[in-house]
């Protein structure tokens, strides 16, 4: 009886304290309890990392091939007059958002056979198409875009974003299965490793945002070759 009558007590005093406390500090304490209890915390660690680094590649790249950054869409419809940016085309394989300006919906040539490429591996692979939700902009656009995204790149600078110079596409990610995600994560880390992409995932954005090197013509036209000598 004795034990039973300290229990009794001690449990009173525990909870006359707890309800001396501030409302606030409750409150913590629960929320506390609760994150233990129920928020599983996963680790980011992309494939695909984005860095300073890698935007400085971006721009060598683009002053290498002497490419204009498109100031305004003056000169943006110049580019695309004179077939420097050809347009990318919806196909069974590959989607444009409908969020893209019909103006906007261009690209360098040998970026728009990255997207024709990657896009038909990915459908051959899932039977559903890859969707583009960003290419060609502007400085006056990319300029805008900063004012709500913090994760924009510049419009100037060393690490400006590749996207004024047409080099540059972002594939959406955002209803990707796990298999899909990583399947497309793998093809860029491919291509990565061989110097034709600069590719980069970030945390808090819906897309991957590739860069595509010219170099990607000539990698692809031998690989082509080699498919054909070896089906000969």
């Amino acid at each position: 009886m004795g034990a039973k009558k300290v229990f009794i007590t001690s449990s009173i005093f525990a909870l006359a304290l707890v309800a001396t406390l501030p409302a606030f500090a409750a409150s913590r304490y629960t929320t506390r309890y609760r994150h233990h209890r129920h928020v599983r915390r996963v680790a980011w660690n992309p494939v695909l990392k984005g860095s300073t680094d890698s935007l400085l590649r971006q721009n060598e790249e683009i002053d290498r091939l002497q490419l204009p950054r498109i100031a305004d869409n003056d000169q943006l419809l110049d580019l695309e007059r004179t077939q420097e940016l050809v347009p990318i085309q919806e196909t069974r394989a590959l989607r444009v958002s409908p969020s893209i300006q019909s103006d906007k919906r261009y690209c360098r040539p040998w970026c728009n056979q990255f997207l024709q490429d990657i896009s038909e591996s990915y459908y051959k692979e899932f039977h559903t198409p890859l969707q583009v939700n960003s290419a060609v902009r502007t400085i006056e656009q990319q300029h805008k875009l900063r004012r709500h995204n913090g994760n924009a790149a510049p419009e100037t600078g060393e690490h400006a974003s590749s996207h004024l110079a047409g080099i540059t596409v972002d594939l959406a990610k955002r209803g990707l299965t796990r298999a899909q995600h990583q399947w497309i994560e793998a093809y860029l880390k491919n291509l990565l490793d061989q110097g034709l992409v600069e590719a980069a995932e970030e945390r808090r954005q819906a897309c991957v945002h590739v860069m595509v090197s010219d170099r990607y013509t000539e990698w692809r036209e031998a690989n082509q070759l080699a498919d054909k000598i070896a089906r000969e």
